[in-house]
């Protein structure tokens, strides 16, 4: 199978409701061109709704159904156009050409003819774009964007269209951040630091991870810059009773541990049994110690056991719409009715771990997502009806502040979408 149509074929799982995470792997160990590979089906993926307009105006009927696949390889050929230095002619050349591989010679005319008319007529076609699909988000989010920040909501769809930075976090067990940058410049590998997160590198240029020194050992790992404010708000002091209430796949939970030397009493809970595995390599590749619990964090009857916590993680399910540029398809899988039930799943959440906070004790509520309805209307609620509970202000100088908590939109200083707010509960 060649490269295109293996990437055509991917791209038709995903658009089908699979998750990319999960599609891609499985299609990578398949090509000799990894790298490419990848590249068509993000690219695809990050500019789907524009190629979408582009090909309505283009076909004169819908495909059947039985040849999705082929719409996927005009999708793949249209994003080498736009976006890669790949010449025209070889791209649509070696497009039209897996029409054979995927064993429908028919469609060789069809692939071919819309290709050649995107490249005569690109400038006319692209002028007759939504304003939705010239920035390739659905209608229902640039509705929702529009509506939380008339001002910036297009620069959150420009950042949400970018690719995202290679951000390391330095485990400062073993090395400080400095001397890991020193050993990142032996190895020819150019960084800068992040002010925000004081244990963040971001490389010039990504790299695989078996270039980092000391990856395999626990001396670095890959994070966003914003997901490490997550234990710098928390600020865990070594001793602590602490709870990370949806953990996998682990890279704020090893944070937390890094923090504080490793001596913590933390619980990771974890609700969905086949992300597991992923939270436990990732303790164990850094030697860090948690004791890993598989349930849903909200039936405490189940798991907890009544000693109450100095410390709450509460990185509560999303709609991850501040991390779109990291994971394209959840502008194609995400859905306006999702909102409503994953607001619902976080007041849960909330209300269900709140009791388990020793007087004193703090929980930090994160979000990757940007809707204002996950975030600070979400916190403003629970604050309005929990008299033992007041907000702590988080530090920085960056970000927005909505009322309550930190709002953190795509690609403000280079970093992910996120929201944090910090909740103490008051002594008795």
């Amino acid at each position: 199978m060649g490269v295109r149509s293996l990437a055509a074929r991917t791209l038709c799982q995903v658009i089908g409701g699979q998750s990319l995470s999960r599609a891609l792997p499985a299609a990578l160990e398949k090509t000799e061109e990894p790298a490419l590979a990848q590249e068509l089906v993000y690219g695809a993926l990050r500019w789907h709704f524009r190629i979408s307009g582009l090909i309505n105006q283009m076909l004169d009927k819908p495909l059947k159904r039985k040849d999705q696949d082929i719409e996927c390889l005009i999708r793949i050929g249209l994003y080498q156009l736009m976006c890669m230095n790949i010449p025209a002619h070889a791209a649509v050349n070696e497009t039209v050409r897996e029409t054979r591989t995927m064993k429908k010679p028919w469609a060789k005319g069809l692939v071919n003819g819309i290709l050649r008319r995107y490249q005569r007529e690109s400038a006319t076609l692209e002028a007759a774009l939504t304003e939705a699909q010239e920035v390739a988000f659905p209608d229902w989010l640039i509705d929702a964007l529009k509506q939380a920040y008339p001002d910036r909501w297009s620069a959150v769809c420009v950042a949400s269209n970018e690719r995202p930075p290679m951000t390391l976090r330095v485990n400062t067990m073993h090395h400080q951040v400095r001397d890991y940058a020193s050993m990142l410049e032996e190895q020819g590998i150019a960084c800068s630091s992040p002010e925000q997160a004081p244990a963040a590198l971001t490389l010039d240029q990504p790299c695989d991870v078996t270039q980092l020194p000391g990856f395999d050992k626990g001396w670095v790992s890959v994070q966003d810059a914003a997901a490490q404010l997550a234990a710098e708000y928390l600020d865990c002091q070594p001793g602590m009773r602490v709870l990370d209430a949806c953990a996998a796949p682990g890279g704020k939970t090893a944070h937390l541990l890094e923090r504080a030397g490793n001596n913590l009493e933390l619980w990771a809970i974890e609700k969905a049994p086949e992300r597991i595995p992923s939270l436990q390599q990732t303790l164990a590749r850094q030697q860090l110690n948690a004791r890993i619990v598989e349930a849903d964090a909200a039936d405490t009857d189940r798991w907890w056991d009544q000693v109450p916590f100095d410390r709450i993680l509460l990185d509560a399910p999303c709609s991850a719409t501040g991390v779109i540029r990291r994971h394209p398809d959840i502008r194609l899988h995400r859905k306006p009715d999702d909102i409503e039930k994953l607001v619902q799943e976080q007041q849960k959440l909330l209300e269900s771990l709140w009791p388990l906070i020793r007087p004193g004790g703090m929980l930090l509520y994160a979000t990757c997502s940007v809707l204002p309805r996950e975030n600070v209307e979400q916190v403003r609620r629970f604050l309005d009806v929990h008299a033992d509970a007041r907000e702590r202000q988080l530090p920085g100088d960056f970000g927005h502040r909505p009322g309550h908590g930190l709002q953190i939109l795509p690609g403000e200083q280079g970093m992910d979408g996120f929201y944090y707010a910090g909740i103490e509960k008051l002594q008795a």
